[in-house]
């Protein structure tokens, strides 16, 4: 079997998905024969003569590694200026923040570690923050990779060490020691290894359709945990844009308005490059709308809008232009909260050789989570306006997700279910715009790839560790300007 003309065939199907017209004939998309499951699976495990699982397991920063300090930097150049301060305070809060707004540093240090060179809609920036909870158009809780800014075609590898680092840190900042950290990237790659497999022996209709509900949330935790979650979503469920309407909004003269929260929340009569903020985001809302399908359209055109505000968002997002648009429907009472977001270039991107089939980073973003996310916001589109790149979807719907305390043991206790739950997302997204019979081929059914890959995870977190210290030490010189703590909540 010739593995590489198999994974041709792949990755230019994969191609033609991500395009809007693809180059070749709609027919011989359709009429290509397709290699059955147990010769995809053969061809992944066959992948192993050339990447051996446990290469997986070693991480040696190279002698011309970047300074982070300076990846970060090269980022803020694009940034809006007088938010950079609050992105460096809120990466220096712990290790954990750090390796959460650092996607462009592991990026680096991921393009140099092996890869079996199968393809997938990649987050870019997976985390154990990064999950959540959502409500699909259906009005169902589901859970799923919440956070897609840096989506783009990559080897499966990369979200899985940067996820089961995560899992690592995480678990340190919460109060776990060595073997609590090791074992949470296990139980992350074990976790995907494992449901990789399951989809691999689906119909690919089975996988688009699959879903992490509430009900598969709970039946996944032990009868303790599931009670705490059980709560959690009565919670997340009352989260709509009423409760928003209440937190973010004042009465104004008989309407709601946005309330201020300087620097974070701020009403701004103008763009960063000067233009009136009315001009820029009319024309970029008529590109949004543009991007939606035409029963969408109509739907939003019986909204009107009463307010806008530039409000600051995560942590590697803060400085990139982010806008809230306050929306009212059939009276005051009947609110929408769009999120406009800036998209730039993936973190992925410069290690990738993939051209993607159009120029639009926001239409990336969109056409990444729809990819990949099986039930997207119904509202979600891109467009574009003086010369930057944006992504719309709603602020608050039914949205939520978990909270990690430094030196909570209580949550820490859990955290192995909720990585299991983590790993199993993320199989999720890749099975559905990759080929899960590779993957699972590759991965195997034994604990080769847990072992190398929570090897590779505990020594990724001692790398970011010296990271957050080289930050600390650049704010502490003066070489980064730091923001007061009080200003970034």
């Amino acid at each position: 079997m010739n593995v590489a003309s198999l994974q041709g065939n792949l990755d230019r199907s994969y191609a033609r998905m991500l395009a809007a017209e693809g180059e070749l004939a709609l027919l011989e998309t359709f009429t290509a024969p397709r290699p059955s499951v147990e010769d995809r699976l053969a061809a992944g495990k066959a992948l192993r003569e050339r990447v051996p699982r446990n290469a997986h397991a070693r991480y040696k920063a190279s002698s011309n590694r970047p300074d982070p300090v300076a990846t970060l930097e090269k980022q803020n150049e694009t940034r809006v200026q007088k938010l950079v301060p609050v992105r460096y305070t809120r990466m220096l809060a712990s290790p954990f923040a750090f390796l959460r707004g650092s996607a462009a540093v592991m990026a680096a240090d991921l393009s140099a570690t092996p890869i079996t060179g199968l393809a997938v809609a990649a987050c870019g920036d997976m985390h154990v923050a990064n999950f959540g909870l959502y409500a699909s158009a259906e009005r169902n809780l589901v859970f799923a990779i919440n956070d897609f800014d840096e989506v783009h075609p990559g080897p499966w590898e990369w979200d899985v060490k940067r996820l089961a680092a995560s899992a690592a840190v995480a678990a340190r900042f919460m109060g776990g020691d060595k073997a609590d950290a090791e074992g949470a990237a296990r139980d992350v790659v074990r976790a995907y290894r494992k449901r990789m497999r399951g989809y691999a022996e689906m119909g690919y209709l089975q996988v688009w359709y699959d879903r992490i509900d509430e009900r598969a949330v709970l039946d996944a935790l032990s009868p303790r945990r599931r009670q705490v979650v059980e709560r959690g979503l009565a919670k997340v469920r009352a989260r709509g844009h009423i409760h928003s309407l209440d937190k973010l909004t004042e009465q104004v003269d008989g309407e709601h308005r946005i309330v201020e929260n300087i620097p974070l929340i701020v009403r701004e009569t103008h763009s960063d490059d000067g233009k009136p903020i009315d001009v820029v985001l009319d024309r970029l809302l008529h590109a949004y709308v543009d991007s939606l399908p035409m029963d969408r359209q109509r739907l939003l055109a019986r909204y009107r809008i009463v307010d806008v505000a530039r409000k600051v968002v995560g942590v590697g997002s803060v400085g990139t232009a982010c806008w809230v648009a306050l929306l009212t429907g059939v009276d005051d009472e009947d609110p929408l909260f769009l999120q406009i977001k800036e998209a730039q270039a993936s973190v992925l991107a410069p290690y990738v050789d993939f051209k993607l089939p159009f120029d639009s980073q926001g239409m990336r973003v969109v056409v990444g989570q729809r990819l990949t996310q099986g039930s997207p916001d119904i509202f979600l589109g891109w467009g574009s306006a003086g010369g930057k790149h944006f992504y719309v979807r709603q602020l608050a719907d039914m949205k939520g997700g978990a909270k990690f305390v430094e030196g909570d043991k209580d949550t820490l206790e859990g955290f192995a279910e909720y990585c299991g739950l983590c790993g199993w997302a993320l199989a999720l997204a890749h099975a559905k715009s990759g080929d899960p019979a590779m993957i699972a081929g590759y991965c195997g059914n034994s604990d080769a790839l847990d072992d190398a890959i929570g090897k590779f995870a505990l020594a990724y977190a001692k790398q970011t560790d010296r990271d957050f210290d080289t930050l600390a030490k650049a704010g502490r010189s003066g070489r980064i300007k730091v923001a007061a703590e009080s200003l970034v909540s």
